[in-house]
C-alpha cells in the first residue's frame, strides 16, 4: 500500500516535470520565432540564463492557470457561455502577461496581442503532453476524469459508493435514424481491390458485434421532432403537442418547442396530466435536454432557462468543462476549427453545385460549432461527473448530428464525420464507467430520424403559405420570407448567450388579420389555422368560406395528405383525386364521427361533397390490420398508403388533440427515392410522416428485457417511456414515484 502511494506520488511529480519541460521548450521556440516576444534583457543574456527565464515563466504560468483559472471561470458564469470559449484566449494571454512580470529582473516581455498566441500554444502543448503521459496510467486517467466533473459534485456521493445496483445512462443521439445508425455500424467498402474500411462508429459496432447490444427501431408519433418525442420519453405524455410550432387560439400564442417559455409550459402540462415528476425524479440528472424529466441535477436544460435567479442551475454545467484551462483551450481551438470546417464544406457544396442545398451562411457556422463542440463537451463532462459520483439515472442529449444533417443531409459526408466524433464521446463515457463507484448500463436511443429532400419552395417555386393564400383567393407576395429553422441547437445557443427569446417571426402572427389564414411549418408538416374563427374549424365551414382551398392543397403534387374535421364524419384524411380516409374517431366534445368504421373511405365529387361509394370504390380502400391486429394504412386508395403501417393511428391520435390545427398538411413522400419536401429551410427534415424521420433507434444491452415481449416495435414516445421506466425498475434503480411532492396526483385532460 505504501509502495503504491509512493509510486503514485512519484508518477505525479514526473508528469509535472515533463509538462513543465515541454512548456519551457515551447516558450523558447516561440521567443525565437515571434518578434514581439523575448526572454532576455535588452542587453542580451547567456543561453543558460534565457533557459532559466523560460523555465520560470512556464512554471509561473502553470501555477497561475491551476490556481487562478477556476476562480476566474466561476466569476465568468455570468458571462454568456457561448462566447466564453473565445474569451479563453484573452484570459490565458492575461495570465501569461502576469507570469512574465513575475520573472526576476523583468527579463520576459511580450506584446499583449502576441501573449494571446503564446498562451494558447502553451496550453495546447501542455494538454497534449499531459494526455500522452496519461494514456497508459489508470490513476492519471481517473484524476483527469474527476477534473472534468463539477467541483461541487465531488462530495455528492450520498452514500452511493459501494452499491451493487447498476445505474443507467441514457444517451440520446439527436436525429440519428435507425437505418443511418445501422449503416454506421457496418464496415464500408474500401478502395477498388482494397480491404474494407472500418465502421463510422467503431465503438458501437464492437458492442453489437460481440453480442452485448441489440438494435431495434421504434416509431415516432406524427410529430416526429424532439419536443414531442422527448416530452413523451421523459415525462410520459406528449398529449396535445401536434407539431414543432402551433397556434393556440384561446391565447393568441404560437407555441414553439425551442422557446424556453413554451417548453416550460409543455413540461408543466405533462406533469399535471400524468401526476408524476418524470423519468428522472429519483436521483436523476438531465443534461442538454429540452425537459428536466423531474431531475434535480440539471445542465443545459431548456425548460429551466427562462427562470432567473439562483433556482436556474442549468447554465452552471458550463463550469464542469471550462474550469480546466487545458480543456477550455482545447474546446476553443475545436470551436474555431469547426467554424472553419463548416465554411469549407459549404463552399465545396456550392462549387460542386450540389442539390438540394440550403443557405449556410450568416451565424450558422457558429451555431453548428456550438452544437458539435461546445454543447457536446459540456454534456459529456456533466455525464462523466454524474458517473463518478454514482448517480442512479442520467439522460443526456447530443444534438450535433441533428444540426449538421438539417443543412448537409442525413447521409452526407459532413454528417458522417459528426457521427464518428459522437462515437469517440460515447467511448469516453464508457471508459469513465470503469472508474465509477457502481456498475452502469448505457442505453442509446434517438428521438427521431431525418428524411432527405429539397424544400417545398425549391421543388415547386412557392411556399406553403403562398399555396394557401392562392387557394383562399388572397394576393401572393412575389418574394416570400425565409422560413425559420426548427433546429434545437439554435435555441440552446440563445439560452447560453442569455439572449431574450426570439420569436422567429411567430409573434407577427398575433397581429395577423382575422380574415387571413395563419400558416406554420414544422419540417414537412404544415399547420393552417384561421385565427378569427373560434375552435376547430370544420371541413364544411372551410369549404363555405374558401371553396377552392382544400382542393388546391390536396391536388398539389408536393402535398401527401390533409387532415380536417368533418361535422358529419369526424376526422378525415384527404388526398389527391378526391381520395378520403375516414379515421372514425370521436373527438373530445364532438358529436360527429361516433361509430364511423375505421378506415372507411370514399371517393368524392369535390372536397366538400363525399359520395356514398364504399370500400370497393376505385378512389378509396379500407385499411387492413397487421399481424398484431393494429390498423394499417396500406390500402391502395388511401392517402396514407405511402406512409406505411402505423400512419393511420398516428394521425388519428393527433386529430384528437385540442390544439390540432384547422388543417394539418403533410408533404408528399416518395418511397422510391425516400424523399419529402420540408416547409422549412432544411434538406434533412423531420416533424411529419414519411421515410426515416419516423423511424429512430433503440440500442440496448442484452441483460435488459426486450422492449416488447411479442417483438413489436415500440410505437410512440409514451410507449418508449414505459420501456425505459421498466428498465430502471429492473435495475433496482429509481422507482419513479406515482406522485412527486407538490404535484397533483389526478389525471387531467
Amino acid at each position: 500500500m505504501v509502495d503504491g502511494r509512493w509510486r503514485a506520488v512519484g508518477g505525479a511529480v514526473l508528469r509535472v516535470l515533463v509538462v513543465w519541460a515541454a512548456s519551457t521548450v515551447t516558450l523558447l521556440v516561440l521567443a525565437a520565432l515571434l518578434p514581439d516576444f523575448r526572454l532576455q534583457s535588452p542587453s542580451g543574456d547567456s543561453a543558460t540564463r534565457i533557459a532559466a527565464t523560460a523555465a520560470l515563466g512556464a512554471g509561473a504560468f502553470g501555477l497561475l492557470s491551476a490556481l487562478v483559472w477556476p476562480v476566474v471561470v466561476r466569476a465568468l458564469l455570468l458571462v454568456p457561455a457561448f462566447v466564453l470559449g473565445l474569451l479563453v484566449f484573452f484570459l490565458n494571454g492575461s495570465l501569461l502577461l502576469i507570469a512574465l512580470r513575475l520573472v526576476p529582473d523583468q527579463r520576459g516581455a511580450v506584446a499583449p496581442e502576441t501573449a494571446v498566441v503564446v498562451a494558447a500554444v502553451m496550453s495546447a502543448v501542455a494538454s497534449a503532453t499531459s494526455t500522452a503521459l496519461a494514456v497508459h496510467d489508470d490513476g492519471a486517467y481517473r484524476r483527469r476524469l474527476y477534473r472534468l466533473a463539477h467541483r461541487r459534485r465531488r462530495g455528492d456521493a450520498r452514500g452511493r459508493t459501494g452499491t451493487t445496483a447498476p445505474g443507467t445512462v441514457f444517451l440520446q443521439l439527436d436525429g440519428v435514424g435507425h437505418d443511418v445508425l445501422a449503416d454506421a455500424l457496418r464496415e464500408r467498402p474500401g478502395p477498388a481491390g482494397g480491404p474494407p474500411r472500418p465502421p463510422v462508429m467503431p465503438t458501437l459496432a464492437r458492442w453489437c458485434a460481440d453480442g452485448r447490444y441489440r438494435l431495434t427501431p421504434w416509431r415516432t408519433d406524427w410529430s416526429s421532432q424532439t419536443g414531442a418525442s422527448q416530452l413523451g420519453i421523459l415525462h410520459g405524455s406528449n398529449h396535445d403537442v401536434p407539431a414543432f410550432r402551433w397556434y393556440e387560439k384561446e391565447t393568441g400564442e404560437v407555441m414553439v418547442c425551442s422557446r424556453p417559455t413554451s417548453v416550460a409550459e409543455l413540461q408543466r402540462r405533462a406533469v399535471l396530466r400524468t401526476g408524476r415528476g418524470g423519468l428522472l425524479t429519483a436521483d436523476g440528472a438531465s443534461r442538454g435536454n429540452l425537459f428536466s424529466g423531474g431531475a434535480d441535477q440539471l445542465a443545459l436544460v431548456l425548460s429551466v432557462t427562462a427562470r432567473r435567479g439562483r433556482e436556474n442551475r442549468s447554465r452552471a454545467g458550463y463550469f464542469a468543462y471550462f474550469s480546466d484551462p487545458a480543456n477550455a483551450t482545447r474546446t476553443a481551438w475545436s470551436y474555431l476549427a469547426e467554424v472553419g470546417r463548416e465554411i469549407a464544406q459549404s463552399a465545396r457544396a456550392r462549387l460542386r453545385r450540389e442539390w438540394p442545398r440550403v443557405k449556410r451562411g450568416g451565424l450558422y457556422p457558429f451555431i453548428r460549432a456550438f452544437a458539435t463542440v461546445v454543447e457536446r463537451d459540456v454534456v459529456v463532462a456533466s455525464v462523466i461527473g454524474d458517473l463518478l459520483v454514482g448517480r442512479t439515472a442520467v439522460y443526456a442529449d447530443l444534438v450535433g448530428y441533428d444540426e449538421v444533417a438539417h443543412h448537409s443531409g442525413p447521409r452526407g459526408r459532413d454528417a458522417e464525420q459528426v457521427l464518428a466524433r459522437l462515437d469517440r464521446s460515447i467511448r469516453l463515457i464508457a471508459q469513465a464507467v470503469g472508474h465509477a463507484p457502481r456498475p452502469y448500463r448505457i442505453v442509446l436511443l434517438s428521438d427521431h430520424g431525418q428524411s432527405f429532400g429539397p424544400t417545398f419552395e425549391d421543388a415547386y417555386g412557392l411556399t406553403l403559405q403562398d399555396l394557401v393564400r392562392a387557394g383562399c383567393g388572397l394576393p401572393v407576395p412575389r418574394r416570400a420570407g425565409r422560413s425559420p429553422s426548427g433546429a434545437e441547437a439554435r435555441a440552446a445557443a440563445r439560452a447560453a448567450l442569455h439572449r431574450p427569446e426570439k420569436a422567429n417571426g411567430d409573434q407577427r402572427h398575433r397581429r395577423a388579420r382575422a380574415t387571413e389564414p395563419l400558416v406554420l411549418g414544422s419540417g414537412n408538416l404544415g399547420l393552417i389555422s384561421f385565427p378569427g374563427l373560434p375552435g376547430r374549424v370544420s371541413r364544411e365551414e372551410i369549404d363555405r368560406r374558401h371553396p377552392a382551398l382544400l382542393r388546391t392543397l390536396a391536388e398539389h403534387p408536393g402535398i401527401g395528405f390533409l387532415l380536417v374535421r368533418s361535422e358529419r364524419h369526424g376526422p378525415v384524411v384527404l388526398g389527391a383525386g378526391g381520395a378520403e380516409h375516414r379515421l372514425g374517431a370521436k373527438e373530445p366534445g364532438g358529436g360527429a364521427g361516433a361509430g364511423e368504421p375505421d378506415g372507411a373511405v370514399s371517393g368524392a365529387d369535390g372536397p366538400g361533397e363525399p359520395t356514398a361509394e364504399g370500400p370497393g370504390s376505385p378512389d378509396g380502400a379500407v385499411s387492413g390490420a397487421d399481424e398484431h391486429g393494429e390498423p394499417t394504412a396500406e390500402g391502395p386508395g388511401s392517402p396514407l398508403a405511402p406512409f406505411g403501417p402505423g400512419a393511420a393511428e398516428a394521425v388519428r391520435r393527433t386529430s384528437g388533440f385540442p390544439h390540432a390545427a384547422d388543417i394539418m398538411v403533410n408533404s408528399a413522400y416518395d418511397p422510391a427515392t425516400d424523399e419529402v419536401y420540408a416547409f422549412e429551410e432544411q434538406i434533412g427534415s423531420h416533424g411529419g410522416l414519411g421515410g426515416a424521420q419516423s423511424r429512430p433507434f433503440l440500442l440496448w444491452p442484452v441483460e435488459l428485457s426486450p422492449p416488447a415481449a411479442d417483438g413489436r416495435e415500440p410505437a410512440g414516445a409514451e410507449q418508449l417511456h414505459a420501456v425505459l421506466r421498466r428498465w430502471l425498475e429492473e435495475a433496482d434503480g429509481p422507482q419513479v414515484p406515482l406522485t412527486s411532492p407538490g404535484e397533483p396526483a389526478e389525471r387531467v385532460g
